[in-house]
């Protein structure tokens, strides 16, 4: 059984943007979401290494306030993460962007840029990746603008609560959710939300999976810490 380590799939194309000046971040995500893309932030090295997974691209600025972009690259290459990155930086010298493309970097943007230009790049580096590397088919796929779920294949009904545990699990990659994490992630502060709730959502997920043809056991328990989506194909 091979484990997937990329278990969420959305139709719109996902980025997540590397980058501690705000002003950047927010001009970046501008242009992108104009042109159809769905995009996530990541102001620091260490949200952006939680938040790595689940998306099929990432804008990576080098100089972040916790550590340095090209150590983020290469630990997710080391791990066996073959998102494509798009490297930013003011950096222009030739060492720099060799540094940054042996890497793993799969193209090299210097600062000032034009928002336009960075979101053609984006474009160019998906089109190999869609050429060269085409993405399996997943056993569970969740299209984040209809709100529609399929597993195998086949279309499964889901409540706005069902709909977004499954995405939360689904997005931590086969790491466990704590119960106080989901309940965080779903309802936020000021609702009192009790972990049977939970359990009660997990139990009519598995079952709407099994029904389709899916593993239940996909959604993993953890005994005395939460759950786990580990989706495995034959």
């Amino acid at each position: 059984m091979a484990v997937l380590t990329s278990l969420l799939a959305v139709s719109a194309e996902s980025i997540l943007i590397v980058e501690d000046e705000p002003a950047i971040a927010e001009s970046l995500a501008y242009a992108l979401e104009r042109e159809g893309f769905s995009t996530r932030t990541a102001h620091d090295f260490s949200t952006a290494w939680s938040e790595r997974g689940g998306s099929q691209l990432m804008v990576l600025d080098l100089m972040l306030p916790d550590g340095n972009g090209v150590d983020l690259l290469s630990q997710l290459r080391a791990e066996g993460n073959r998102t494509p990155v798009i490297v930013l930086s003011s950096r222009d010298g030739e060492s720099d962007r060799v540094g940054a493309l042996e890497a793993g970097a799969d193209d090299y943007v210097t600062k000032p840029f034009s928002p336009r230009e960075v979101v053609a790049r984006i474009r160019a580096v998906l089109r190999r990746v869609v050429n060269h590397d085409p993405a399996p088919t997943l056993p569970i796929l969740l299209n984040a603008k209809s709100r529609k779920a399929t597993v195998l294949g086949v279309v499964i009904e889901l409540t706005r609560v069902e709909f977004d545990l499954l995405g939360a699990l689904l997005s931590a990659h086969g790491q466990v959710r704590t119960r106080a994490e989901l309940i965080e992630s779903l309802w936020g502060d000021g609702f009192r939300i009790t972990d049977r709730t939970i359990d009660s959502h997990i139990k009519a997920l598995r079952k709407k999976v099994a029904e389709a043809g899916g593993d239940p056991n996909w959604i993993e328990t953890v005994r005395g810490v939460g759950y786990r989506a580990e989706i495995t194909t034959t």
